[in-house]
């Protein structure tokens, strides 16, 4: 299982070395990374998603799941996000899942589980991905304390093209959303331990779910 924390402590002082193109999948090209959007109180993303994938990792070691974080820190660069995909294609995982947040403004609240438009992985990867996309959203909707986007997507789902990490999978992955940072309800929880603590068992409980759901396909 490989958990890929969004963004990295020091994206904001490396501006040259993310701003560089790397393969996006299917012939395109996209920045290495970003630095990642921020709450109103300054709050980073980038520690945000390190957080909740350090409890993530917790929970799933919890169950003696095997889990490779694509960064082991908060305070270094990077890597790009095609690199992000080959950690995941290299290691043969299961399942990987991006982690993020959002910067809409502060109207919009709510999750989303985001999957590629095609993944390199082909049709069969593909439906692999929706099946974990559904297995996360069931979680989410039951445990995160959060509702479906009201902002974008259909649902708390939604599909795009232009996603490096999702585009160059050839395991099953999606990413996660876990709320508004700029919308003070998301916000809220999404700042306090307690918060953190419920996002990360929905994300490790969809991933079971999901794992335990192919064990016996």
């Amino acid at each position: 299982m490989v958990i890929d924390p969004g963004h990295n402590g020091a994206n904001a002082s490396h501006a040259a070395q993310i701003a560089k193109l790397v393969p996006m999948g299917f012939g395109q090209y996209k920045t290495c990374d970003t630095t990642g959007t921020n709450a109103v109180d300054g709050y980073p993303e980038h520690l945000f998603t390190f957080e909740v994938s350090t409890l993530v990792q917790n929970l799933l070691e919890q169950r003696g799941i095997k889990v490779i974080m694509t960064r082991s820190n908060d305070d270094g660069v990077g890597p790009c996000v095609d690199q992000r995909a080959a950690i995941g294609n290299d290691a043969h995982a299961d399942a990987a899942i991006s982690i993020h947040g959002d910067g809409f403004d502060t109207s919009g609240h709510g999750f989303q589980i985001i999957q590629a438009s095609r993944s390199a992985g082909g049709a069969a990867n593909d439906a692999r991905s929706n099946a974990l996309s559904q297995a996360l959203h069931s979680t989410f909707l039951s445990e995160s304390g959060l509702a479906p986007s009201t902002y974008i997507g259909t649902d708390g789902y939604e599909s795009r093209s232009d996603l490096a990490g999702l585009n160059l999978s050839t395991v099953p992955k999606v990413l996660v959303e876990c709320g508004n940072m700029k919308n003070p309800g998301d916000d809220a929880l999404m700042e306090s331990s307690a918060g953190r603590a419920r996002l990360a068992a929905a994300i490790a409980d969809g991933i079971i779910d999901f794992l335990e759901r192919g064990s016996t396909s």
